[in-house]
């Protein structure tokens, strides 16, 4: 008998999502984007909070009850959108992305890198930058001139996401999600779907 092919590793992150009324204005701004950018669906857009590239299936459940951990005692954090930006900022830039600042979300994000670690996966590595991304350069195109938004909105959640590699460009399926200040904050499985119709943010 065959031994049956271990699961692929799952790519998963903790992050905010975006009200409408956020994302379209965002949207629109991309209009302005020429040459070979590939522009970010306004209903992908979100805020990462840790990345984890390389999780086994079964370890999902441990990271579900992580988020409801350490985030049962977070208030609503009142999110704030700045200027735009690119990584990197010298060379040829990669990604371009608007700034986002917000009273105790760098805390969060590493009170959720330290939990990763304590169950012994790994994270990217990155340093916490907190943004939202607006599109990836895939060949030559020139830099859009800087913008800034005047626009926030009240975060009274997070989410456990997976990215699924497509040739469009990664999809995202919510795993779970976790309400700021809800009780015992259990987290919420996402809505059912036929099998190959994630739910998607």
């Amino acid at each position: 008998m065959e031994t049956p092919a271990p699961e692929p590793s799952l790519r998963l992150f903790y992050a905010l999502t975006l009200p409408r009324d956020i994302s379209t204005p965002l949207a629109e701004t991309q209009s302005l984007l020429k040459g070979n950018w590939r522009a970010v669906r306004a209903d992908q857009m979100h805020v990462t909070l840790a990345y984890l590239p390389a999780v086994p299936p079964e370890r999902l459940g441990e990271l579900r009850k992580l988020g409801a951990d350490l985030t049962q005692n977070v208030s609503t954090l009142d999110v704030r959108l700045r200027g735009t930006g690119y990584f990197p900022n010298e060379g040829s830039p990669r990604v371009w992305f608007v700034k986002v600042e917000a009273e105790g979300l760098a805390e969060l994000a590493a009170n959720l890198r330290e939990g990763i670690a304590a169950l012994g996966l790994a994270t990217d590595e990155q340093p916490f930058k907190a943004h939202i991304t607006l599109a990836r350069k895939k060949g030559p195109a020139p830099r859009v001139p800087p913008k800034t938004f005047d626009l926030g909105w009240q975060a009274s959640s997070a989410v456990l996401a997976r990215s699924i590699l497509r040739k469009t460009g990664p999809l995202y399926q919510t795993e779970s999600t976790f309400r700021f200040r809800a009780g015992a904050a259990e987290p919420e499985p996402p809505t059912p779907d036929a099998p190959d119709q994630p739910a998607e943010f």
